[in-house]
């Protein structure tokens, strides 16, 4: 069996002449799915049975099983299991006048940031388009509210699974497709300076808004605490978005995670505000007290620290918002109810 969301609207319409049906048959089934989120091919009407039988016998819809939802006062959790047996999480945030959803592309992760419960198993396996698109459908089809925003921010480096995130933001923005605006994607990356440059290039992907976990202001600081850093390193990393092909009016955001006593300093924030001034027009600065996981040794900061920080960085004029944390009572930050479930699965 195939999974029908692996497939672009050209794609689709190709299979389809394969399987003997007319191409714009392909556009009426991705109406269905991404207009009216309806994942149940018997209930496409506009097609005929025999129509529907084929589809029920050559395609599935769902690549991921939801086995538990979580759910606070700013947010859900979404936890899915895939065909092989791993467990990837999505979060739905609820913001003031929109829904957001945080996507995972990866189980597990390589970049094995210190801080992050992720990284503890590794980078196990790459998601596939179709596991990334199913995370959108099953949410969206949990809602009354259409979600309007979108995030590469879960489990996983995005960049590093670079084509299959890109089919999937493809199949996001595009309007046969969930039609979102390109600006309410958005691409977190620990910073790998290769994939950074070839988004750049890339007509679709260099449309998005990029955002770049920095969380320290000095090399050696970064690669303790984020090891892709050694070959990543903080001073090409800020040259290369220093370049990035943004309009004048588009900014990189630079997603700082402060950790007690770890890069919270006044001085660690005169560091880095040293480090981005001569291209503060070109960034945004994320301040984002660490969502703490029991498992990790490192402790979320007092919020007037973190607003001490960010007094600091105005100083300075660099642009600095601090974005609270949501999702804790349901383990929001990535992979953590992913690893509490596996610790009492163990």
């Amino acid at each position: 069996m195939e999974f029908i969301t692996e497939y672009d609207l050209e794609g689709l319409r190709k299979r389809f002449v394969e399987l003997g049906f007319e191409p714009y048959r392909a556009n009426q089934v991705l109406s269905w799915l991404y207009k009216r989120f309806e994942t149940d091919f018997e209930k496409m009407t506009d097609l005929s049975k025999v129509h529907r039988a084929l589809l029920k016998n050559t395609f599935k819809v769902h690549s991921l099983e939801l086995v538990q939802k979580v759910q606070a006062s700013d947010s859900v959790k979404y936890l899915f299991k895939t065909h092989d047996g791993h467990l990837v999480e999505s979060v739905l945030i609820f913001e003031r006048d929109h829904l957001t959803l945080c996507l995972s592309s990866q189980v597990g992760c390589a970049v094995g940031c210190l801080f992050c419960a992720t990284a503890k198993d590794g980078l196990i396996r790459n998601l596939s388009t179709s596991e990334i698109i199913d995370q959108y459908l099953q949410v969206q089809r949990d809602l009354s509210q259409r979600i309007r925003n979108v995030v590469f921010m879960g489990m996983g480096e995005p960049l590093a699974n670079y084509e299959a995130v890109r089919r999937a933001v493809y199949i996001l923005a595009s309007p046969w497709g969930i039609d979102l605006s390109k600006r309410r994607v958005s691409i977190s990356t620990s910073g790998l300076i290769a994939q950074i440059e070839r988004m750049a290039k890339d007509p679709l992907m260099k449309e998005v808004n990029l955002a770049v976990s920095i969380n320290a202001p000095s090399q050696y600081l970064r690669q303790y605490l984020m090891p892709i850093s050694k070959t990543n390193s903080l001073e090409e990393l800020i040259s290369v978005l220093a370049k990035y092909p943004y309009p004048e009016d588009r900014r990189i955001m630079l997603e700082y995670v402060v950790i007690k006593g770890v890069n919270d300093s006044d001085r660690q924030a005169h560091e880095l505000a040293k480090l981005i001034l001569p291209y503060r027009r070109k960034f945004k600065v994320n301040l984002i007290p660490y969502n703490p996981d029991p498992s990790l040794p490192f402790e979320r900061p007092e919020l007037e620290r973190v607003y001490e920080f960010q007094k600091v960085l105005r100083s300075h004029n660099i642009s600095v918002f601090v974005r609270i944390s949501k999702g804790i009572e349901v383990f929001g930050a990535c992979g953590q109810l992913r690893s509490k479930r596996l610790a009492v699965l163990k």
